[in-house]
Protein backbone atom coordinates (compact mmCIF):
# COMPACT_ATOMS: atom_id res chain seq x y z
CA UNK A 1 0.00 0.00 0.00
CA UNK A 2 1.35 3.39 -0.94
CA UNK A 3 2.32 5.84 1.78
CA UNK A 4 3.64 9.39 1.88
CA UNK A 5 7.31 9.36 2.85
CA UNK A 6 8.70 12.73 4.00
CA UNK A 7 12.42 13.37 4.04
CA UNK A 8 15.01 15.92 2.98
CA UNK A 9 17.16 15.47 -0.12
CA UNK A 10 20.12 17.77 -0.62
CA UNK A 11 18.62 20.25 1.81
CA UNK A 12 15.18 20.31 0.20
CA UNK A 13 12.12 18.75 1.86
CA UNK A 14 10.34 16.18 -0.26
CA UNK A 15 7.18 14.12 0.11
CA UNK A 16 6.95 11.03 -2.07
CA UNK A 17 3.86 8.86 -2.35
CA UNK A 18 5.11 5.34 -2.97
CA UNK A 19 5.43 1.83 -1.63
CA UNK A 20 7.55 2.05 1.56
CA UNK A 21 9.59 -1.02 0.51
CA UNK A 22 10.64 0.57 -2.78
CA UNK A 23 14.36 1.26 -2.92
CA UNK A 24 15.65 4.72 -2.14
CA UNK A 25 17.68 4.47 -5.35
CA UNK A 26 14.54 4.05 -7.47
CA UNK A 27 12.86 7.00 -5.77
CA UNK A 28 15.92 9.23 -6.17
CA UNK A 29 16.43 8.37 -9.84
CA UNK A 30 12.85 7.88 -11.07
CA UNK A 31 10.69 10.13 -8.92
CA UNK A 32 13.11 12.90 -7.99
CA UNK A 33 15.18 12.72 -11.23
CA UNK A 34 18.49 12.72 -9.34
CA UNK A 35 20.48 10.44 -11.60
CA UNK A 36 23.95 11.01 -10.12
CA UNK A 37 23.45 8.04 -7.82
CA UNK A 38 24.15 5.03 -10.02
CA UNK A 39 22.45 1.64 -10.34
CA UNK A 40 24.88 -1.24 -10.71
CA UNK A 41 24.72 -4.52 -8.78
CA UNK A 42 21.33 -3.98 -7.10
CA UNK A 43 22.58 -5.93 -4.07
CA UNK A 44 24.42 -3.28 -2.05
CA UNK A 45 27.79 -4.88 -2.86
CA UNK A 46 29.47 -2.55 -5.38
CA UNK A 47 29.09 0.91 -3.82
CA UNK A 48 27.90 2.73 -6.95
CA UNK A 49 24.66 3.80 -5.28
CA UNK A 50 26.17 5.16 -2.05
CA UNK A 51 24.39 8.16 -0.55
CA UNK A 52 24.50 9.67 2.92
CA UNK A 53 21.54 9.25 5.24
CA UNK A 54 21.95 11.31 8.36
CA UNK A 55 25.60 11.81 7.39
CA UNK A 56 26.38 8.08 7.16
CA UNK A 57 27.03 6.02 4.04
CA UNK A 58 24.19 3.82 2.81
CA UNK A 59 23.63 1.64 -0.25
CA UNK A 60 20.54 3.23 -1.79
CA UNK A 61 19.75 0.15 -3.90
CA UNK A 62 18.98 -1.99 -0.83
CA UNK A 63 17.68 0.77 1.45
CA UNK A 64 13.91 0.99 1.47
CA UNK A 65 12.70 4.55 1.00
CA UNK A 66 10.84 4.21 4.31
CA UNK A 67 14.24 4.13 6.06
CA UNK A 68 14.79 7.71 4.86
CA UNK A 69 11.59 8.99 6.48
CA UNK A 70 12.32 12.14 8.49
CA UNK A 71 16.01 11.83 7.59
CA UNK A 72 18.43 14.02 5.65
CA UNK A 73 19.62 12.33 2.45
CA UNK A 74 22.62 13.71 0.60
CA UNK A 75 23.39 12.67 -2.97
CA UNK A 76 26.28 13.63 -5.22
CA UNK A 77 24.09 16.40 -6.69
CA UNK A 78 23.88 18.11 -3.29
CA UNK A 79 27.55 17.86 -2.37
CA UNK A 80 28.88 20.97 -4.10
CA UNK A 81 28.04 24.42 -2.75
CA UNK A 82 26.80 26.16 -5.87
CA UNK A 83 29.72 26.29 -8.29
CA UNK A 84 32.25 25.30 -5.61
CA UNK A 85 32.98 21.60 -5.54
CA UNK A 86 33.31 19.75 -2.26
CA UNK A 87 36.98 19.15 -1.34
CA UNK A 88 36.58 15.40 -1.97
CA UNK A 89 35.28 16.14 -5.48
CA UNK A 90 38.21 18.51 -6.02
CA UNK A 91 40.66 15.81 -4.86
CA UNK A 92 39.17 13.28 -7.30
CA UNK A 93 39.57 15.80 -10.11
CA UNK A 94 43.12 16.72 -9.10
CA UNK A 95 44.18 13.06 -9.08
CA UNK A 96 42.19 12.08 -12.22
CA UNK A 97 40.55 9.45 -10.04
CA UNK A 98 37.91 8.42 -12.53
CA UNK A 99 37.66 7.09 -16.02
CA UNK A 100 34.14 6.08 -17.03
CA UNK A 101 32.74 7.78 -13.92
CA UNK A 102 30.14 5.16 -13.05
CA UNK A 103 31.65 4.39 -9.63
CA UNK A 104 32.78 7.93 -8.88
CA UNK A 105 29.65 9.35 -7.21
CA UNK A 106 29.41 6.40 -4.84
CA UNK A 107 33.12 6.49 -4.02
CA UNK A 108 32.99 10.22 -3.33
CA UNK A 109 29.94 9.88 -1.10
CA UNK A 110 31.54 7.00 0.81
CA UNK A 111 34.65 9.09 1.45
CA UNK A 112 32.58 12.05 2.60
CA UNK A 113 30.71 9.69 4.95
CA UNK A 114 34.03 8.39 6.30
CA UNK A 115 35.31 11.92 6.88
CA UNK A 116 32.08 12.81 8.69
CA UNK A 117 32.75 9.94 11.08
CA UNK A 118 36.55 10.23 11.26
CA UNK A 119 38.02 13.53 10.06
CA UNK A 120 41.56 12.07 10.24
CA UNK A 121 41.14 8.42 9.28
CA UNK A 122 44.08 6.03 9.29
CA UNK A 123 45.05 4.29 6.05
CA UNK A 124 43.31 1.14 7.34
CA UNK A 125 40.07 3.12 7.80
CA UNK A 126 40.31 4.45 4.26
CA UNK A 127 40.93 1.01 2.79
CA UNK A 128 38.09 -0.48 4.82
CA UNK A 129 35.66 2.18 3.59
CA UNK A 130 36.48 1.88 -0.10
CA UNK A 131 36.86 -1.91 0.05
CA UNK A 132 33.97 -3.35 -1.90
CA UNK A 133 33.50 -0.25 -4.05
CA UNK A 134 33.98 -1.64 -7.50
CA UNK A 135 35.71 0.39 -10.19
CA UNK A 136 35.24 -1.34 -13.52
CA UNK A 137 38.11 0.69 -14.97
CA UNK A 138 40.47 -0.39 -12.16
CA UNK A 139 41.41 3.18 -11.19
CA UNK A 140 42.13 2.18 -7.60
CA UNK A 141 45.65 3.71 -7.29
CA UNK A 142 44.36 7.14 -8.35
CA UNK A 143 41.26 6.77 -6.21
CA UNK A 144 43.38 6.06 -3.14
CA UNK A 145 45.62 9.04 -3.96
CA UNK A 146 42.51 11.24 -4.21
CA UNK A 147 41.17 9.99 -0.87
CA UNK A 148 44.53 10.61 0.80
CA UNK A 149 44.64 14.10 -0.73
CA UNK A 150 41.17 14.85 0.61
CA UNK A 151 42.14 13.57 4.07
CA UNK A 152 45.34 15.63 4.06
CA UNK A 153 43.31 18.73 3.16
CA UNK A 154 40.87 18.05 5.99
CA UNK A 155 37.89 17.62 3.66
CA UNK A 156 34.63 17.10 5.51
CA UNK A 157 30.93 17.63 4.86
CA UNK A 158 29.68 20.17 7.37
Amino acid sequence: MEKTINFTVNGQPVAVVTEPERSLLEVLREDLELTGTKQACGEGKCGACTVLIGGKSAAACVTPVAAAENQAVLTIEGLAAGDKLHPVQEAFLAENAFQCGHCTPGMIMAVVGLLNEKPRPADADILARVDGHICRCCGYPRILKAVKRAVAQGARQS
